[in-house]
C-alpha cells in the first residue's frame, strides 16, 4: 500500500471515531467539572487523566489495527473479486454483516448475468462462422459461373464478387481473434513471400482500376504468423486501392519497419489519432459510405498480438503511408 493511501485510511478511519472522541472529550469535561466541585487534589485528578488517556490509546490502537487489517484484506481482494468473495473479512457488526450479505446477492447476481452473455455471445459467434462457411459455397458458384463468360461486365461483377469474398474473410478474422483457439504459429518467414501473396490476390484490381505497383525485394525474415500477417497486409493494399483512383502504390522495408505508401486521397489530420478505433470510419468513409471501419480495427489488434506495431501518416490530396514495424519482444519460434 502506497504511503499516500496510507495517509487517507488514517484520515477516514479518525473521520468515522470522531462521534467517539467528541464524546470522550465531553466525558472527561464532565469528570474534570465533578473532581473540581468536590476539591479533590489535582494529583487525582492528573492521575485518573493519565490512566483514562491511556486506556484510550490502547485501545485505539487495538480498534485501529482491526480496521487496518480489514482494510488491508479487503484492498487485496479488488484484483480478485472477479474470482471470488469467500475471503472477505469476518463482520463484527450488524452493518457489516448486511453489507456482506448485499455483495454476495450482488456477486450471484453478477455470475449469473455473465454466464448469460458467454453462452449468448458463444451461440453468436457459432452461427456467424457457420454462414461465413456456407456462404462461401455460392460464392465459388457464382464465380465459375463468371468464369465461363468473358466479358467487360463479368469482370466487374468478379470484381465485386471478389471485394464479398474479403468482407467474407474479414468477418472469419473478426471472430476467431479473441477465440481461444486462434492457431498463432510463429516461425521465421520470408517477408517477400508474405507480401507476394497479398499482392497476387490483388493482381486484378491493380489491372482494372489501372493502378501501377511499385515493389522490389525486401529481403527480410520476420518472425510472425504467415496468416494473421498476410491478412493485415491484404488489408492495407485493399484500403490503398479503394482510396486511391490514379497513381500508384509502392510497397518497400526501412530497416525492420515495411511500409506501404500510396497516391491516393488520403487521411484528414483530424482523424488520423481514431482511425484504429473500433468502427470509426472518418471524412473518407462517410463520404464514400463504403468503409465498416474494422479494418484497421483488425490490423491494430493482430499485430498487437503478434508484438507488431502499426502506424498510419497522410495528409489530404496527397496519399497515405502505412507503417508496420515488425519487431517482435517476447515471442517463442515454434
Amino acid at each position: 500500500m502506497k504511503k499516500r493511501e496510507r495517509i487517507n485510511m488514517i484520515g477516514c478511519y479518525i473521520k468515522q471515531r470522531l462521534k467517539i472522541l467528541f464524546m470522550l472529550c465531553v466525558f472527561a469535561i464532565l469528570f474534570s467539572l465533578v473532581f473540581h466541585l468536590y476539591s479533590l487534589p489535582a494529583e487525582a485528578v492528573f492521575y485518573s487523566s493519565l490512566l483514562c488517556v491511556a486506556t484510550g490509546i490502547f485501545f485505539g490502537i487495538w480498534d485501529f489495527s482491526s480496521y487496518y487489517k480489514k482494510h488491508t484484506i479487503l484492498y487485496n481482494m479488488l484484483n480478485n473479486v472477479t474470482i471470488s468473495i469467500e475471503d472477505l473479512p469476518r463482520t463484527s457488526n450488524l452493518w457489516e454483516r448486511d453489507y456482506q450479505e448485499l455483495l454476495n446477492a450482488l456477486y450471484i447476481d453478477k455470475l449469473q448475468i455473465v454466464s448469460n452473455t458467454d453462452a449468448a455471445s458463444s451461440e453468436m459467434t457459432d452461427y456467424y462462422t457457420i454462414w461465413a462457411h456456407q456462404i462461401k459455397t455460392p460464392i465459388a458458384a457464382m464465380r465459375l459461373l463468371l468464369q465461363s463468360e468473358e466479358s467487360d461486365k463479368s469482370s466487374e461483377l468478379s470484381m465485386e464478387l471478389f471485394k464479398i469474398e474479403q468482407y467474407v474473410e474479414m468477418v472469419l478474422q473478426y471472430l476467431r481473434l479473441d477465440s481461444s483457439s486462434s492457431d498463432y504459429i510463429l516461425k521465421k518467414y520470408d517477408l517477400d513471400e508474405l507480401i507476394k501473396q497479398a499482392v497476387r490476390k490483388y493482381a486484378k484490381l491493380f489491372i482494372l482500376k489501372k493502378i501501377s505497383l511499385h515493389y522490389e525485394s525486401v529481403s527480410y525474415s520476420v518472425l510472425t504468423d504467415e496468416k494473421w500477417l498476410v491478412f493485415v497486409i491484404e488489408q492495407i493494399l485493399s484500403n490503398a486501392l479503394k482510396y486511391t483512383n490514379q497513381g500508384s502504390i509502392s510497397i518497400y522495408r526501412k530497416d525492420s519497419t515495411l511500409i506501404i505508401e500510396d497516391t491516393g486521397i488520403g487521411i484528414q489530420e483530424e482523424d488520423l489519432p481514431r482511425v484504429f478505433e473500433k468502427g470509426f470510419t472518418g471524412y473518407n468513409g462517410r463520404a464514400d459510405k463504403k468503409s465498416t471501419g474494422i479494418g484497421l480495427y483488425l490490423c491494430k489488434r493482430i499485430l498487437s498480438k503478434l508484438s507488431h506495431t502499426i502506424s498510419i501518416e497522410s495528409k489530404l490530396g496527397k496519399g497515405t503511408r502505412v507503417l508496420i514495424n515488425l519487431d517482435t519482444i517476447n515471442l517463442k519460434v515454434e
